[in-house]
């Protein structure tokens, strides 16, 4: 049972880098490629990361190093992908033509 929740997981992860490289490539932006490696790092690695700790075992030391991988990129990759965008923006990188809206430039 535990090979079978290790497989599920490893595969979801797998699905998710897969998607995200996919959508690096396809994306007409700077900005729509950030979202989707982000997406690729965070959706990717976090079931990798429990593949593990579930394969290895809850008490152990890869399990409490995983995990604490798993936590720092939930909570840092999101923001330094903002960090990102938001310094692309400043510099002047321009959206894609098809755009919908640019809101901070509307505001200010």
């Amino acid at each position: 049972m535990k090979e079978v929740v290790v497989g599920v997981l490893a595969l979801v992860g797998l699905f998710f880098s897969l998607s995200g490289a996919v959508g690096v490539l396809r994306m007409p932006d700077l900005y729509t490629r950030i979202q989707c490696s982000t997406k690729t790092i965070t959706l990717g690695a976090i079931p990798a990361l429990v593949a593990l700790v579930v394969a290895a075992g809850w008490y152990t030391p890869y399990a409490s190093r995983a995990l604490i991988v798993a936590f720092l990129v939930l909570v840092l990759n999101p923001a330094a992908s903002h960090a990102l965008s938001r310094a692309a923006y400043k510099t002047g990188i321009a959206q894609t033509d098809r755009a919908v809206a640019d809101e901070p430039r509307e505001r200010g």
